[in-house]
């Protein structure tokens, strides 16, 4: 008998360290690039689809995962007599994934008479990333220490009420492919040396700055994380594949926060795929007051 075990898709980004140490499980995500098909998280890494989509012409495709696959997970699950099955999955409003989850366990618990046994907690993650892989490693830590599933639980939603991340862009060019930012803006944005910042909060991507050229970026990625964050809370890092640029985001936080960074998240495909593997940012938790001013 297992008392409970906690998934995430790929999209999540958990270091494999991480991944490894609390037994996070990981259920891929397809990519497709013309007439092939990966599965990240598993069969292809980070580095691995960087490559692949640099030296591809076209618009790599993520898939959601497919209510099939869901129906298998809890079949094996409740063959190893689990009791909780925790999952923490991407933003309900970017994927079908979430919605696959709920309706397959939904019927999965009508049609089998043992699946009472176990119960299936689905959290819609609302975010990207480690913006929602932080509250899963976050809901182990606690079970490792002894709490209980039921007083984990609301502490999962709470946390992925509160992430809100801010990043920078280095180039437009897999923006303006994808379609999140018009072509014509592509153009002149590059031409100007501006770099856009997103923020990503309560399911939305929005553009909320931007700065010229590359050096400005990281300070002023800080600069606003700075007039959001909750007091001495934890936050993490994301980021690409550009290690200097992933060390100078670290650098500033230190420097103006007065310590590191908890976790490092690098974004896989379902990230990479609409803004670029070059891309730095922060996680964190937003001030209360500005919670409840949007709430």
């Amino acid at each position: 008998m297992i008392k409970y075990r906690i998934y995430v898709d790929a999209a999540a980004d958990i270091p494999e360290t991480e991944r490894k140490r609390y037994k996070i499980g990981i259920l891929p995500i397809p990519v497709a690039m013309g007439d092939k098909t990966y599965q990240s998280g598993t069969e292809l890494s980070n580095e691995e689809f960087y490559s692949l989509m640099e030296a591809y012409d076209g618009i790599p495709v993520t898939s959601q995962i497919t209510p099939f696959a869901f129906e298998e997970l809890f079949k094996a699950e409740l063959e190893q007599r689990t009791e909780h099955l925790i999952l923490v999955l991407i933003n309900a409003k970017g994927s079908a994934t979430y919605n696959n989850a709920i309706a397959v366990r939904d019927q999965f618990m009508e049609e089998n008479q043992d699946a009472s046994k176990m119960q299936i907690h689905v959290f819609d993650g609302t975010s990207y990333s480690g913006g929602y892989g932080y509250a899963a490693i976050l809901a182990a830590q606690k079970l490792e220490m002894g709490m209980k599933v039921e007083e984990v639980l609301p502490i999962i939603e709470q946390q992925l009420g509160k992430q809100r991340i801010y990043f920078g862009l280095y180039t437009l060019k897999y923006a303006g492919k994808s379609g999140r930012i018009p072509s014509a803006a592509v153009f002149v944005g590059e031409a100007l040396g501006i770099k856009p910042i997103m923020r990503i909060s309560d399911h939305k991507i929005t553009t909320v700055g931007k700065a010229r050229g590359e050096k400005k970026l990281v300070k002023e990625i800080g600069k606003m994380v700075m007039g959001d964050i909750e007091s001495r809370t934890p936050y993490s890092l994301v980021y690409g594949n550009d290690d200097a640029a992933r060390q100078e985001m670290y650098d500033e936080m230190v420097r103006r926060l007065g310590y590191p960074p908890v976790y490092q998240f690098q974004i896989g495909a379902a990230v990479a795929i609409n803004a670029g593997p070059r891309i730095v940012g922060v996680i964190f938790e937003v001030r209360k007051k500005e919670r409840d001013k949007n709430s």
